[in-house]
């Protein structure tokens, strides 16, 4: 005897929908509305969007209004005699979210406001790769608190705050980071002096967080890309950010491109990391300084140095050691991109961190790549570019997953003010 099909598909609900779980609707309903809109969208255009009454929609504004998320800003006209309407739009002196990074060559700290705007932005340029994770940690808590006092003046309240690390997460853990020379360091401990909760997560899915608001068209689907001591990936599909089962996806840095190359850091060999990580790009440059002897993958780590600077200035003196080898890296990292793209069907790859300091040089030999190895690419060609928002796309992108956890649930924050 067969089994029943087991019911996958949505299950009804336990009990019937409570009035107050109906307000939070209507109000996430009218929310939604006034985020969408490209102006000040007025209260009676709000109730003929969403059928619901004049009445709702007045109690509604009131609350998110005083919950300031929203504000009234100028008039609107709808084409018709009589007086002009106020509108209704996000609010930019209300909840904020912070985002700290850890780069190769520094650490980022950002305020990002409701609106998606950048409020606070600082950087530390100093060569935190390497160093003790208390350290690290402790500067950054430093950074963080400074920016939250810097963005009180402007009425702005900081929510939460989200870390950046180049690494797989397990909850505030970094299970493993090479690039930085860590294994199980709970970052999350070390900053609950922020003053406000924290949240650590990959870099590379926060910059495509960040990709994803970014920009006037924004784009749906897409991969990024980003490079620096270590490579990892961000996916977004249909507009959602995908983290995996376990948040773990994107370590594009540790797929193979050669079975029997080079030694990782990660403990295989082949990996992605050891031919276009920047260590590597410099570790193949005629007489550059290389410390393979340090933990960050191919190429090490590099003190009193910046890669991107010393890679970008060989290359645009068209030194042919440099040239070489950044061909050698764009095609390695061609290949690996074939793979995500004939796996997930996106037809924009971008390219984020180093790799779009050096775009210039990489493009081409990915792009060769790309129309060697995906199936699809004679007839639906494969887009790659630059990030739009360059190195900082992590910390914004950081910053942003605070607001976006407001904008997707404004009655969390409400709630808090109440």
């Amino acid at each position: 005897m067969t089994a029943a099909f087991r019911q996958n598909g949505p299950r009804p609900p336990d009990s019937a929908v409570r009035q107050e779980d109906l307000r939070d609707l209507n109000l996430e309903v009218v929310f939604q509305r006034i985020l969408g809109a490209d102006s000040p969208i007025s209260r009676t255009e709000l109730a003929t969007a969403t059928g619901l009454t004049r009445p709702t929609i007045t109690r509604i504004a009131e609350e998110l209004l005083a919950g300031r998320l929203i504000t009234e800003k100028g008039v609107t006209h709808n084409g018709r005699a009589g007086r002009p309407r106020v509108g209704l739009t996000l609010s930019d002196r209300g909840p904020a979210g912070l985002g700290l990074d850890i780069r190769a060559d520094g650490l980022a700290a950002c305020v990002v406001d409701l609106t998606g705007t950048v409020r606070h932005l600082t950087f530390a340029p100093m060569p935190y790769t390497g160093r003790d994770a208390a350290a690290v940690l402790g500067e950054l808590t430093r950074m963080g608190r400074e920016a939250i006092e810097a963005v009180m003046v402007k009425e702005l309240t900081v929510v939460t705050a989200t870390l950046a690390v180049p690494g797989p997460v397990d909850g505030g853990v970094v299970r493993v980071a090479p690039a930085l020379g860590w294994r199980d360091v709970d970052a999350g401990t070390f900053l609950a002096d922020l003053g406000v909760p924290c949240a650590v997560d990959n870099e590379a899915n926060l910059a495509a967080l960040g990709e994803l608001y970014a920009g006037d068209d924004p784009l749906g689907s897409f991969l990024y890309v980003s490079g620096g001591l270590g490579i990892g990936a961000g996916i977004v599909l249909d507009g959602t950010l995908m983290r995996g089962a376990r948040g773990w996806s994107g370590e594009l840095g540790h797929v193979t491109v050669e079975s029997e190359g080079a030694a990782c850091a990660c403990g295989s060999r082949g990996c992605l990391e050891t031919y276009a990580s920047t260590g590597a790009i410099l570790g193949a440059l005629p007489g550059a300084t290389n410390r393979t002897d340090a933990p960050g993958g191919a190429g090490g780590i590099f003190e009193g140095i910046n890669p991107d600077s010393v890679i970008t200035t060989r290359a645009e003196a068209a030194d042919p050691g440099a040239l070489a080898a950044l061909d050698r890296a764009g095609s390695a990292l061609g290949i690996a991109l074939s793979g995500a793209v004939n796996v997930l069907d996106v037809g924009t790859v971008l390219l984020g961190g180093s790799f779009a300091l050096l775009s210039s040089w990489l493009i081409d030999p990915v792009r060769a790549e790309i129309d060697r190895r995906v199936v699809t690419a004679s007839w639906s060609p494969v887009t790659v570019r630059p990030t739009l928002l360059g190195p900082d796309a992590a910390v914004i992108g950081a910053a942003l997953t605070s607001i976006d956890q407001i904008r997707r649930r404004p009655t969390t924050w409400l709630a808090r003010q109440s």
